[in-house]
């Protein structure tokens, strides 16, 4: 479950839940918390006591949890990106088991799945897309990471094919080529306050794919 989405504090008094339900309950609430507090004030002004008052869980608790504000927010930033990851990767399986499907029309479904999770939360594309390099070398790491997972997932979609990205060694160049262009357009298009422009860039991208895949 994304960051983003809701989590109901636990109710006060007796609850019948295990420790650990306790724990998963409190640790949901403030990567949620992290993720909002850093979507409204950005990351190097977001206190520790910010992402607290939003989720409604102790001082105690966090640091039992997290080691600090940057370990909070790289882990509120995993647990996105492998949502994503994963609506990508299922969307690909999906289209896979059809079998009707050329290798870029399967790009475009997966590429499709991405853009569209940005632009219906275009705060949270924000934190984890341009508030990420304020938050120091960690976390941009996670980002190199995450970006080099969704190459893997491009690379998939022709996996068996001829052309660039079909072929080793070629291929896995060619799939970060293509994360690279599509990562540097998106961050600009959320940086300037434009969400509605990811759709938008599925068309010129797919050109680029075609490019890309020539023979």
């Amino acid at each position: 479950m994304p960051a983003g989405e809701a989590h109901r504090a636990l109710p006060r008094g007796p609850h019948g839940l295990s420790r650990e339900q306790v724990e998963l309950s409190q640790r949901a609430r403030l990567l949620q918390a992290a993720t909002e507090a850093v979507a409204e004030l950005g990351y190097v002004k977001t206190t520790v006591a910010d992402i607290l008052a939003r989720a409604g869980v102790s001082r105690a608790t966090f640091y039992q949890l997290f080691r600090d504000k940057e370990d909070c927010f790289i882990a509120a930033y995993q647990l996105n990106a492998q949502f994503v990851a994963a609506a990508m990767s299922a969307e690909l399986a999906q289209v896979r088991a059809a079998g009707d499907l050329e290798p870029l029309q399967r790009l475009e479904h997966v590429l499709d799945v991405f853009l569209s999770a940005l632009r219906s939360a275009p705060a949270l594309a924000r934190v984890f897309l341009v508030e990420v390099y304020a938050a120091g070398p960690v976390a941009i790491e996670q980002r190199r990471v995450s970006m080099e997972a969704f190459a893997d997932i491009i690379a998939e979609t022709h996996k068996g094919e001829r052309g660039v990205l079909g072929t080793a060694p070629s291929q896995r160049f060619a799939a970060q080529a293509f994360v690279g262009a599509v990562s540097a357009l998106v961050t600009n298009a959320i940086g300037v306050g434009e969400p509605d422009e990811l759709l938008r860039l599925r068309d010129p991208l797919m050109e680029l794919a075609a490019q890309i895949t020539k023979k």
